[in-house]
């Protein structure tokens, strides 16, 4: 009996820590949310769902709701429709110097997204960056924006920036299912005169499916809780074009208002729950054990 108890005091040690730094922060920010805590204040007073109530009415917040749901879909789906995409084409074996190719799409992602940030931020000026200049070299000159300081086009811009980011890491994760996939059952397909578009939809698909999931449940984690990006780039503006959460929850502590930036967050967290935690469960349910 004691035996068997032994080696549970061993988890102690490890409930202790998650305890201390996730649980404990996590319910104190929960009650914070519900008090009227800000800068101007010695004495913090129980307010109930008050903040919540103001942000949802609060145009400003609506807007950075709007802006984080479109940029996370966005960037979800088109970093996944590109990277499967690159994966699939530099799977073959019969390209030339596709491990050079590999490289080069995965090497954006190991680089800090602040310098990404600073590196775009070049390239999309409007007067010398190389987007516009290029664009003009090649008689698109029709197409030169302002790519950062036009509000219907701002958003646009980061999202892009943030796939070509983004992109090899999820081509990296699918390039892994791919080579997961038993050859035997494309020379079966073969035999019985399946071509490339079958093989595609009825074995490639199918069996990339657990990659599928931890791409895009990583992917909408990830772009749900952007700021770097956002803040090095257009740092929210123009106006609020490209305001999202996080950069909304950085200003609103920067003004001191810590009860309100603290039900952002919490709002923040169930958001990223409430959609993630679906979506994982369905792409799980479909799902092919090879």
């Amino acid at each position: 009996m004691q035996r068997s108890r032994y080696p549970n005091w061993f988890l102690l040690p490890t409930i202790l820590i998650f305890g201390f730094l996730f649980v404990i922060p996590t319910l104190t920010s929960f009650y914070y949310s519900l008090t009227d805590w800000n800068i101007n204040r010695r004495v913090i007073s129980f307010i109930g769902l008050e903040n919540f109530r103001e942000l949802f009415s609060d145009v400003k917040f609506r807007s950075t709701l709007g802006n984080t749901l479109t940029y996370s879909f966005s960037v979800t789906f088109v970093r996944n429709f590109l990277g499967l995409f690159l994966a699939i084409l530099l799977n073959n074996a019969q390209l030339k110097g596709r491990n050079l190719f590999r490289t080069i799409i995965f090497l954006p992602y190991v680089i800090a997204p602040v310098v990404i940030g600073y590196l775009f931020t070049a390239i999309y000026n409007p007067a010398q960056g190389i987007l516009n200049q290029s664009l003009r070299a090649f008689g698109m000159g029709f197409l030169a924006q302002d790519w950062l300081n036009d509000p219907n086009i701002a958003l646009f811009s980061t999202i892009m920036t943030d796939v070509w980011r983004t992109t090899g890491f999820s081509m990296v994760i699918y390039l892994a299912g791919l080579q997961a996939i038993p050859h035997e059952l494309y020379e079966s397909a073969e035999i019985d005169g399946a071509n490339g578009r079958w093989k595609l939809t009825n074995v490639t698909i199918p069996l990339l499916a657990p990659s599928i999931t931890i791409n895009v449940v990583l992917a909408l984690i990830g772009t749900m809780k952007v700021f770097v990006m956002i803040l090095v780039l257009t740092n929210g503006g123009p106006g609020y074009a490209t305001e999202v959460i996080n950069t909304y929850i950085m200003s609103t502590f920067s003004l001191g208002l810590y009860g309100s930036g603290t039900a952002a967050n919490i709002i923040l967290s169930f958001l990223i729950i409430v959609i993630a935690l679906p979506v994982l469960l369905f792409l799980k349910k479909r799902e092919v054990e090879l």
